[in-house]
């Protein structure tokens, strides 16, 4: 995968370079302080597949440069790099792939990195030579962490934010009739029925004008007094994570590499940025179950020795959740696998005064329990 750089300070150009050189198939071929130059070396070379960009840049910012490449057509996957995070919702409403905040760490570069690559391969053509021709090909939606929706024929552009909401919500209930009093109740809530009515009939239109340019205006079917979201062929990433997560079931010691894997696809929150009201009960729900598959499989591979990679794990789940006892406990446990008796206490000190301080209150006394008795065993070990 060929990858271009765009940023007007030197030292990221190194940093960026010397991050993505670590992924084997990755290729940098350019590097560029200003959207303009960025633009003419696209005009020559249509083999770019990913373009990091950051935002505040002389001669243009990369929020313009990125419309640009949206509006000629055939432009690489754009990950926004920058020390803004103000810029969020207007950077997915372009359909990026990702918003990254300098400094960036490899960990989270990683996501991206994979998040790209899957989205390359969920939209590569069939290349068998008796295969059917393909029109449109075959459809992929990131939900996990951004929202943007695409094909071969490139990448949905939304014509107003509530008909990008309304894709979203239809998108939850695929191939299931929505009422149009539920949309109404739901997107457009504190509006007069009256100026509701109108909007929703807004949304519907902008929506399917906007899905029309990749074939998928009769993907909204309208269904008594309701509408219907049809994309029966469509690679939904949530879905995936969901499918990918039962299928594994039970995790061990050996099944934990390959739960790595599926880790992965987990690339942030539903919707991301767009935090829409209505599906935060959705959200927490593919939270949870991130959460109870990252334990599960730090788990085995604790068991099966590999505490590099549990810790790797457990550090995600930890900062994502500073409460959550059960991460603190393996990693208590990693700690004494370890033998470091020093990191164990602080582990459990540390959780212990964040109760204390944000919440008022002290750690289960199964955690206690879990600790006296991981210090003990490392305590008779030196003996």
């Amino acid at each position: 995968m060929k990858v271009m750089l765009v940023d007007d300070e030197p030292v990221m150009h190194l940093i960026m370079r010397k991050m993505l050189e670590k992924y084997d198939g990755l290729e940098v071929v350019g590097t560029f302080s200003d959207a303009p130059t960025a633009t003419a070396f696209l005009k020559e070379r249509e083999d770019v597949d990913l373009a990091f960009v950051d935002i505040s840049m002389p001669g243009g910012s990369g929020l313009s440069f990125a419309a640009q490449m949206d509006r000629d057509g055939g432009a690489p996957q754009v990950v926004f790099v920058t020390s803004h995070k103000d810029y969020a919702v207007e950077a997915f409403e372009l359909s990026a792939l990702d918003y990254l905040v300098k400094p960036v760490t490899q960990e989270r570069l990683e996501r991206t990195v994979y998040r790209a690559l899957e989205s390359r391969k969920a939209l590569a053509p069939a290349k068998a030579a008796d295969a059917p021709a393909q029109t449109w090909g075959r459809v992929t939606v990131s939900a996990l962490g951004d929202f943007a929706v695409q094909s071969e024929r490139g990448r949905v552009k939304w014509m107003s934010g509530k008909s990008a909401e309304l894709f979203a919500y239809l998108l939850l209930s695929r191939g299931k009739r929505i009422s149009r009093h539920r949309l109404i109740a739901e997107i457009f809530a504190g509006m007069t029925v009256l100026n509701a009515e109108k909007y929703l009939n807004t949304a519907v239109y902008q929506l399917r004008k906007s899905l029309e340019p990749l074939g998928l205006r009769e993907a909204v079917r309208s269904e008594n007094d309701g509408y219907v979201l049809e994309l029966d062929e469509a690679v939904v990433d949530f879905e995936t994570f969901e499918r990918e997560t039962a299928r594994l079931g039970r995790l061990h010691a050996g099944n934990a590499a390959e739960a790595l894997d599926v880790e992965r696809l987990y690339t942030g929150d539903l919707f991301g940025a767009k935090a829409y009201v209505w599906a935060v009960r959705h959200t927490e729900q593919l939270a949870e179950r991130y959460a109870a598959f990252v334990r599960a499989a730090a788990a085995g591979l604790l068991d099966s020795g590999d505490t590099e990679a549990a810790a790797k794990l457990l550090h995600k789940l930890h900062a994502r959740n500073p409460w959550d006892e059960a991460a603190v406990a393996l990693l208590m446990r990693k700690h004494a696998m370890m033998r470091d008796k020093k990191g164990l206490t602080a582990q459990y000190t540390d959780y212990v005064k964040l109760l204390s301080r944000e919440l008022g209150i002290k750690p289960s006394k199964e955690l206690l329990l879990l600790y006296d008795s991981l210090v003990s065993g490392l305590s008779e070990g030196a003996n």
